[in-house]
């Protein structure tokens, strides 16, 4: 809420992979009716398989360029192509090794604000 309030960030882009970023997104739907002018975005790596009744893709989205992106490399570059778009980056990071951290730390060397919530969360 702080990057809301003071910081004044009105757009948030989240992954599609993994236990954060579903908390994430959960956290950013409670969010937006607090702040409705705020927005969202679940940034897809991949086109969506089969849609099944329970899938809700309303409020994802494909970066545009990633339809040639070889499969192998599409997290990576979904994962940049949000970094490009974002002051902030926020994490949740338990070692200084993997994905996440490797992240982190490129977003550190390009001079973004990153935030770890290691310590704020306790994700089950």
């Amino acid at each position: 809420m702080d990057l809301v309030t003071n910081h004044g960030v009105d757009m948030f882009y989240v992954g599609h992979q993994g236990q954060f970023d579903a908390y994430v997104r959960s956290e950013l739907k409670k969010l937006k009716q607090e702040f409705p002018k705020i927005d969202y975005a679940v940034v897809l790596a991949y086109m969506p398989g089969r849609k099944t009744e329970y899938d809700d893709y309303s409020d994802t989205m494909l970066p545009e360029g990633i339809e040639s992106v070889h499969p192998h490399y599409a997290i990576s570059w979904r994962n940049n192509w949000m970094l490009q778009q974002s002051e902030y980056v926020v994490t949740y990071i338990t070692h200084s090794w993997g994905g996440a951290y490797k992240y982190a730390e490129k977003a550190r060397r390009q001079k973004k604000f990153v935030i770890n919530l290691k310590n704020l969360l306790t994700l089950t």
